[in-house]
């Protein structure tokens, strides 16, 4: 994974949020190595750019991950946060998916169990959903 920047993602409501982008998604190589840049990488260029002007750009930061092992269905995305449900998605197209994204992250903010209906997700998020993950919860024995 790539090093990333410390960044508080705790809310006011004291959830912690986060955007993770895949980098390596929708990719080229030759000969075992990447050429230019990745579909992933002009992905998370466009959430950053846009996220300049978005509402919640402080509490839901974006962090790029270098892989999510979703290869076959690139470019995948995932909303995680303490306490709620993680969502992975994929077949985002590289140009045109961001603002869809962050549209769909301010949904799942406002939602205290982050549950996100089909029907409310913006149209290039209701095709590509890969997996919904249960929250951890505090684990007592």
């Amino acid at each position: 994974m790539t090093a990333t920047t410390n960044i508080s993602t705790t809310n006011r409501s004291g959830i912690e949020h986060i955007l993770f982008v895949c980098t390596t998604c929708a990719s080229v190589w030759q000969d075992g190595k990447r050429q230019g840049e990745s579909g992933g990488q002009k992905l998370l260029q466009q959430l950053e750019q846009l996220a300049q002007n978005w509402n919640l750009q402080d509490e839901f930061p974006i962090q790029e991950v270098e892989c999510m092992s979703a290869c076959n269905r690139s470019c995948v995305i995932a909303f995680a946060a303490q306490g709620k449900l993680t969502y992975l998605f994929g077949d985002l197209t590289p140009d045109g998916s961001a603002s869809a994204v962050l549209e769909c992250a301010s949904k799942y903010y406002a939602n205290s169990d982050g549950l996100l209906p089909w029907s409310e997700r913006p149209e290039p998020l209701k095709k590509g959903i890969l997996a919904r993950i249960p929250p951890l919860r505090n684990l007592q024995k």
